[in-house]
């Protein structure tokens, strides 16, 4: 939902779209919106059910997304950055971020066919690295993983499922992320982004709890139900697990890395029955509203242009008197 023109939300029994209407009804999306992005929401809202695990990925900064469209407007769309959200609304997992140097240290120790992938003397130097870890290291284990010839990926991971199998039927507790890597591989026979795995954070959120990602850090959504909101772009970096566009040397220049878990908001109480969720970002916020069955609530205003999801059970809104109705029956 929003103004993007991969996929412009319409206005229903109207025949226009969103972006149509707000051009014609500008003050609808406030002063301070207008005057800063102009007659475009400034935001993509989105709602997802995740069976299959969506690509390794990243979003670029502005400066990387304005070089990437003018080199390559096909698979990058517009020139703005992509920060987002993402809230659980049921049972959410993910890989989020790079784990930490230790976590990694050990992962390449258990896993021969990990070490395999990344190479003997890039694994080495990174398992000789300090305990808080060295970002050119990481860098260079990542981008040899991902760079690995397809066969010798294939090989490895082959070999890794044939390992850890027979110990899973034979009784032993397998690793969270062990178990992951076979659902993976389930899902995405033998691609890199299996054994990418290892280098990310496994994050796991109830209902009601968020996580935020800046641009150039690696994620990949891994099942669940969530909201998701993000500033106004359709700019993804991929390199694993999906049958799209990889462009995985601009993935493995362009990341942070930065290593730790990401920080889980579980919002902020504005009112008693509203949660705020505010990611370091100027585009967008998202707002809880929680109203118990036969009651009515009055909420606080917001200057700037709201969607508002019905996620469950059914009820009525209306607007405070002051506001103003437009000449086509739409409120503002």
């Amino acid at each position: 939902m929003g103004t993007h023109p991969s996929g412009p939300a319409v206005i229903s029994g109207h025949d226009t779209t969103l972006k149509q209407w707000i051009q014609a009804h500008p003050e609808a999306l406030g002063d301070a919106v207008l005057k800063r992005f102009g007659t475009d929401l400034p935001y993509l809202f989105k709602v997802l059910s995740v069976r299959t695990a969506l690509s390794i990925q990243s979003h670029p900064d502005k400066a990387l997304a304005e070089r990437l469209h003018a080199q390559n407007p096909k698979d990058y769309k517009d020139d703005n950055h992509k920060p987002e959200m993402a809230l659980a609304l049921d049972g959410f997992e993910a890989l989020c971020g790079f784990v930490s140097a230790d976590e990694l240290k050990q992962a390449l120790k258990a896993n021969p066919e990990l070490k395999l992938c990344v190479g003997e003397l890039v694994a080495n130097a990174f398992l000789e690295v300090p305990a808080d870890g060295s970002k050119s290291a990481l860098k260079a284990a990542f981008t040899a993983l991902m760079t690995c010839d397809t066969s010798k990926v294939s090989g490895a991971i082959n070999s890794l499922v044939q390992r850890l199998s027979p110990e899973a039927a034979a009784g032993r507790q397998l690793s969270s992320k062990e178990q992951l890597v076979l659902r993976l591989n389930d899902q995405y026979p033998n691609d890199v982004g299996v054994l990418s795995a290892f280098f990310l954070n496994q994050v796991r959120l109830n209902a009601g709890e968020a996580i935020y990602l800046a641009a150039n850090e690696p994620h990949a959504y891994v099942s669940g139900e969530l909201v998701e909101c993000m500033a106004a772009s359709d700019n993804v970096i991929r390199a694993g697990l999906t049958p799209k566009f990889r462009d995985t040397k601009v993935l493995c220049e362009s990341l942070t890395y930065n290593t730790g878990v990401p920080e889980v908001l579980k919002g902020d109480r504005i009112h008693d029955h509203v949660k705020v969720y505010r990611p370091p970002f100027e585009e967008f916020e998202i707002q809880r509203m929680e109203v118990p069955a036969g009651e009515s609530v009055t909420v606080p205003t917001n200057p700037g242009p709201l969607l508002l999801l019905v996620d469950r059970g059914a009820g009525t809104a209306a607007a405070a008197a002051a506001a103003s109705m437009m000449g086509d029956g739409l409120q503002q």
